[in-house]
C-alpha cells in the first residue's frame, strides 16, 4: 500500500518566508541564520501576498520598514559585508518604481561580490487584468516587465509564475548566495497574484538546512609555482583585497608577510586586511593610495594580489607597475579574477592558499632582499611624517597657493584634520564607513585600520547614497553594542538620500554620521579642474538670476556661480529623527563625538571643512581624457599633458 508524503498547504509567500527562516550558513564551526530578517516597503504589488506572509510569520522573520528601496538594498549589502558573507538580508518591494529603485543596489552588491536576496513584486501572471498599474507594455516582448532590468546586474534571476517553481528556485538562489565565487544580487521576481496562490508543499521542503561556505583547497603545483616566483623576485609586493577579509585570512597574510619580509598594500575593499602594526603594513595603493606605496609598486618586479579584481583605481589605469619585467601572481577563489594582468594564479580560498604559501616560503627560507626591505621601511617612514602633519587636528591650516581657494566660509578644519579627530576617537571594534566622493579616498590614504579599528569602504561601485543605509546594515550585523558605527560622508551625499535616518531612529540604531560640509561635489570639482581647468556644475552655488527657459535664449543663461547655498543640514537631520549638531573646531568635534558615544539612535555631526584643501596626492595617473577641442585656453595644454601621460599605460600579459 502506497503512502503519501506529508504536505503543508501554504501560499507562495508563506512558503517562501517559512523556507528562508529555516536556512543556515555553516563556516569554521559556526552556524547561523542565513536570512535573519527582511527589509522592505509595501505597495499593491507585494502587500497582499508577501506582506501577509511576513505578517503571519513575523515571529521568525522580522520585518524592517524602510523609506527608499535602493537604500534598503545598500543596508543589506553592508550587512553581508560586515557578516563576512556568512549571512544576508532579504529586501522586498512593490512592482514598478519600487522594484526599479532596487536595481542600483543590486548592481552595487554584484560588483562587490556581496550576497543580497531581492524579492520585487511583479505584474499579474494571469494577465486577466492587464494592463495593470505600473505595468510596462513592451511592443515585441509581452512577457517583459520592468523587473527584467535586474537581469544584467544580478548573479541569479528567476520569475516565479507557478507555485511549484519555488521548489527548485529557492535552493538555487540560496546556493548562489552562499557561493564565494558567485555571490551577488539574487532576484526572485514575484507576480502579485502568484504570491497569494496556495499549494500543497512537501513538508520536507521546510526542514532546517545548513549551507556550508566552501573553502576550495589550493593546488600544490600552483603553490609551488608562486613560491618559486617569490624566491626569484628582487622587489616583491603583496596587494590585499576584500577576499582576505571575507575569508578571514588576516593571520595567514600577516604570517606570509612576516616570514618573507614583503610589504602589503591594500585596496579599498581590502582596507584593514592587515591588523598588526609592522613595517610591512603599508596602507592604500593606487589613485587614492599613499605616494610611498605607489613608488614601491612602480619599482616592484613581482606583484602578488590576494582576493582582488585590481580595478583601474588600484592599477592607475594600468600604468602603475612600471618595472619592464614585472610579473604577477594571484590568489583568488574566482578563476577569472585570478588571471588578471596575466597572473600566475592560485585558484583557492584565500585563507587556505595563504597558509600553504606561507608554509612553503618558510620551509624554503624565502626572504625578500635586505635592500628592498630597507627601501620599503624608508619610504613608509617618510610618508608617515607627511601623513601625521596632514591629519593633525591642532595645527593651523595653511591655505594652498591656489587662487580658487574659498575663504568665505567659517570652516577652520580640513577634511584630513576631521579624519585625524576620528582616528583619535576610534576604539577597537569601531567601524568607519565611506563610499563616494572624497571620504573613501582620504580614508584609504590615511586611516589606520589596524588593531580592530574597522574601515568599510565601498568603492567597487562608488555609489552615492550608500553610506547612511550602510551604517544601518553594519549596525545590524555588529554583535558588540559598544562598537561605534560611523559613516563619514560629504554634504552632497547626505543631501542625496538622508531619509534612512528615519529607519535608524525607528529601530533605535546607534549610528553616527559625520558630514564633511564643503559646499559641493568637491572631489569631482578637483577632477574637473585637472581635466578642463574651469569649475562647472559641481559646487553648491546660487544662480545669480532665475532661468528664463520659456523665453528661449539659452545662450545668455546665467551660470551657477553665485554665493554658496545656505543650507541647514542640522535641521534636516533633526527633522528626520537624529540627534544633530554643528561643530567647527577640533575641540568641538572631539566633544560631540565623546558626548554621543552610546546614544541609542542616529547621531549627525555636521563639520564645515575648507573646500579644495586636499590631502597630499598619490602621485599616479588616471585615464580621464580632457576634451580634444575646447574654447577654454587651458584645454590644449591639459590634452597635451594627457597624451604624454597615456604613454605610461601598459598591457600586462
Amino acid at each position: 500500500m502506497m503512502t503519501t508524503a506529508p504536505t503543508r498547504r501554504l501560499t507562495v509567500a508563506q512558503a517562501l518566508v517559512t523556507y528562508l527562516s529555516r536556512q543556515y550558513s555553516a563556516a569554521d564551526g559556526q552556524r547561523r541564520r542565513l536570512i535573519p530578517a527582511t527589509l522592505g516597503i509595501f505597495g499593491h504589488g507585494n502587500v497582499a501576498g508577501l506582506g501577509q506572509g511576513l505578517d503571519q510569520l513575523s515571529d521568525v522573520m522580522p520585518f524592517i520598514q524602510g523609506r527608499n528601496e535602493q537604500a534598503l538594498v545598500h543596508a543589506a549589502t553592508a550587512f553581508a559585508k560586515h557578516s563576512r558573507r556568512r549571512a544576508a538580508l532579504a529586501v522586498t518591494s512593490s512592482i514598478g518604481p519600487g522594484a526599479l529603485n532596487m536595481v542600483t543596489g543590486a548592481a552595487l552588491a554584484t560588483v562587490n561580490r556581496l550576497p543580497v536576496l531581492l524579492l520585487p513584486g511583479d505584474t499579474y501572471a494571469t494577465r486577466h487584468q492587464g494592463p495593470v498599474l505600473q505595468q510596462l507594455q513592451h511592443p515585441l516582448e509581452a512577457d517583459v516587465t520592468v523587473n527584467d532590468a535586474f537581469r544584467p546586474v544580478s548573479r541569479f534571476f528567476d520569475r516565479i509564475t507557478r507555485p511549484e517553481q519555488l521548489l527548485t528556485a529557492l535552493p538555487a538562489a540560496i546556493g548562489v548566495l552562499t557561493d564565494p565565487v558567485e555571490a551577488g544580487a539574487v532576484v526572485l521576481s514575484l507576480p502579485q497574484d502568484i504570491q497569494a496562490h496556495a499549494y500543497d508543499w512537501p513538508a520536507a521542503f521546510f526542514a532546517d538546512r545548513d549551507w556550508v561556505i566552501r573553502r576550495p583547497a589550493p593546488d600544490r603545483d600552483e603553490i609551488a609555482a608562486v613560491a618559486a616566483m617569490l624566491a626569484a623576485a628582487a622587489r616583491p609586493l603583496i596587494i590585499a583585497g576584500g577576499g582576505v577579509i571575507y575569508s578571514g585570512a588576516t593571520a595567514e597574510l600577516e604570517r606570509l608577510a612576516d616570514a618573507a619580509g614583503i610589504g602589503v598594500a591594500e585596496t579599498f575593499a581590502g582596507k584593514g586586511a592587515v591588523q598588526r602594526q609592522a613595517w610591512w603594513q603599508l596602507g592604500g595603493i593606487g589613485l587614492e593610495g599613499t605616494p610611498a606605496v605607489n613608488q614601491l609598486a612602480r619599482e616592484a618586479d613581482l606583484v602578488l594580489t590576494v582576493g582582488s579584481r585590481l580595478t583601474d583605481f588600484a592599477t592607475a589605469s594600468q600604468s602603475l607597475f612600471a618595472d619592464p619585467g614585472v610579473r604577477f601572481a594571484s590568489i583568488n577563489v574566482n578563476p577569472r579574477d585570478a588571471g588578471r594582468l596575466g597572473a600566475t594564479g592560485i585558484i583557492a580560498d584565500a585563507r587556505r592558499a595563504l597558509a600553504a604559501l606561507a608554509d612553503a616560503v618558510a620551509q624554503a627560507g624565502i626572504t625578500a632582499p635586505a635592500a628592498w626591505q630597507e627601501r620599503t621601511r624608508q619610504l613608509t617612514a617618510d610618508w608617515s611624517a607627511v601623513r601625521a602633519a596632514a591629519i593633525d587636528p591642532d595645527r593651523t591650516f595653511d591655505p594652498p597657493a591656489d587662487p580658487d581657494i574659498v575663504t568665505t566660509t567659517d570652516a577652520v578644519l580640513t577634511q584630513g584634520q576631521v579624519i585625524g579627530v576620528l582616528q583619535e576617537q576610534a576604539q577597537p571594534g569601531d567601524v568607519v564607513i565611506a563610499a563616494a566622493g572624497g571620504p573613501p579616498g582620504d580614508l584609504l590614504k590615511v586611516w589606520d585600520a589596524t588593531g580592530g579599528r574597522g574601515c568599510h569602504l565601498e568603492f567597487g561601485f562608488s555609489c552615492m547614497g550608500y553610506e547612511i543605509p550602510a551604517a544601518i546594515g553594519v549596525r545590524l550585523a555588529e554583535p558588540d553594542p559598544a562598537a561605534r558605527i560611523i559613516s563619514f560622508l560629504g554634504d552632497g551625499t547626505f543631501l542625496l538620500a538622508p531619509t534612512e535616518l528615519v529607519t535608524a531612529a525607528q529601530e533605535h540604531l546607534a549610528v553616527t554620521l559625520v558630514v564633511s560640509d564643503n559646499h559641493g561635489y568637491q572631489v569631482i570639482h578637483r577632477l574637473q579642474m585637472l581635466r578642463s581647468g574651469r569649475e562647472f556644475g559641481n559646487e553648491f552655488r546660487y544662480r545669480a538670476e532665475p532661468l528664463q527657459l520659456a523665453a528661449g535664449d539659452a545662450a545668455k543663461a546665467p551660470r551657477l556661480d553665485g554665493e554658496y547655498l545656505q543650507l541647514d543640514l542640522v535641521q534636516v537631520a533633526a527633522g528626520l529623527g537624529a540627534r544633530a549638531s554643528r561643530v567647527t573646531t577640533a575641540a568641538e568635534l572631539r566633544a560631540a563625538l565623546s558626548g554621543t558615544r552610546g546614544h541609542q539612535g542616529p547621531v549627525v555631526i555636521v563639520v564645515p571643512v575648507v573646500p579644495h584643501a586636499d590631502l597630499p596626492g598619490a602621485g599616479v595617473w588616471w585615464d580621464v581624457a580632457p576634451a580634444e577641442v575646447s574654447t577654454l585656453q587651458t584645454a590644449a595644454g591639459l590634452r597635451a599633458e594627457y597624451e604624454k601621460d597615456i604613454a605610461s599605460q601598459r598591457w600586462y600579459g
